[in-house]
């Protein structure tokens, strides 16, 4: 990248950052929040709020479906992942609003329901076949991570949160068609990255899903625990057993894995093996957090919690974010 991309990149960066602007990151970085209303041992409210995302309304298209703003050569977007996200916190406001009231078509609470299952209607309709024959949610633009990720690609997250709103869509209307895509989206944990599906098995046969597919693989800490709930959630929504044992797979490679993430005062964002590790933002930081505390409630394994409480102290303390802030500029400057 040359010195001009740089400037041009961290302009674009600290725009979204610190304005109103309305940039793709205004959509990505919400306040992490856990959902406590959610329940553990069935589908209900999704395991985090997404309620900042439910609100979204910078960019719609003419069926009120989110779009981002990516800027530049890329511009305004379809993400599968924001579709989901946005999805799954329309959900939980439909939900949470049906307390004591009717659920006719009357309610005023229906317009979460009808976002909610428009963003199901989009995952159902946008699901598509790649190179391979494995079903997938594209994403149809180019994506600089370390190496530009061509489109069409893909993604575990997006594969893993697609299905969390397709089983919530399908146990809240029995349409048929919510679970079949959500079927066929979750082949893509069936098949290795190689074979065109989302989870990269290493030496120790130890089970990853990478949201980004690259190789060598980086394991992305936050997609790989959002694309674990997506697991969890299909063996809610079919009871099949290949479902479950992969849970417990990438459960156990996460408890093996999870202090490799552990900087000494901050957590990581990756596991790409740089010889500059790549700290998590402030953003991602408590996003991961939120999303241990909820792998504790999910599992109860305490190894969780014990991370989650380790990482808020090292949030607290103000060097630690100016350290992390530092850490996290000087590695884009050297990579990217």
């Amino acid at each position: 990248m040359s010195i001009a991309e740089r400037l041009h990149y961290y302009n674009r960066i600290f725009s979204a950052y610190l304005t109103s602007d309305n940039s793709q990151l205004t959509f990505w970085h919400d306040t992490p929040e856990e959902n406590l209303r959610a329940t553990t041992d069935a589908l209900g409210e999704y395991y985090m709020s997404f309620s900042q995302k439910a609100r979204y309304t910078a960019h719609l298209d003419p069926a009120g479906i989110p779009m981002l703003d990516y800027r530049g050569k890329i511009g305004v977007q379809y993400n599968p992942i924001a579709i989901s996200q946005w999805g799954l916190g329309n959900y939980n406001l439909f939900r949470q609003g049906q307390s004591g009231r009717d659920r006719s078509l009357n309610d005023p609470n229906q317009h979460f329901r009808r976002r909610f299952l428009a963003a199901s209607d989009w995952l159902v309709s946008h699901l598509e076949q790649n190179a391979s024959g494995v079903w997938v949610w594209n994403h149809y633009f180019d994506w600089e991570y370390r190496d530009t990720l061509k489109a069409p690609w893909y993604s575990g997250l997006a594969q893993g949160q697609g299905i969390s709103l397709l089983a919530r869509a399908h146990a809240e209307t029995g349409i048929s068609e919510y679970l079949e895509s959500a079927q066929r989206a979750f082949d893509s944990f069936l098949k290795s990255t190689s074979e065109g599906g989302v989870v990269f098995r290493d030496e120790q046969n130890q089970s990853w899903v990478e949201e980004y597919i690259v190789s060598p693989p980086t394991h992305i800490l936050n997609g790989f625990i959002w694309a674990a709930w997506g697991i969890r959630d299909y063996f809610l929504a079919t009871k099949e057993r290949n479902a479950e044992e992969l849970f417990e797979q990438v459960f156990q490679t996460l408890l093996a894995n999870l202090h490799k993430y552990d900087f000494g005062f901050w957590s990581l964002y990756e596991q790409s093996g740089t010889r500059l590790p790549m700290l998590a933002s402030p953003f991602y930081h408590k996003l991961h957090i939120v999303q241990l505390r909820v792998m504790y409630r999910l599992t109860g394994h305490k190894l969780f919690a014990d991370f989650a409480d380790r990482w808020q102290a090292y949030a607290d303390r103000w060097l630690n974010r100016a350290r992390a802030l530092c850490y996290k500029s000087l590695f884009k400057l050297w990579y990217y």
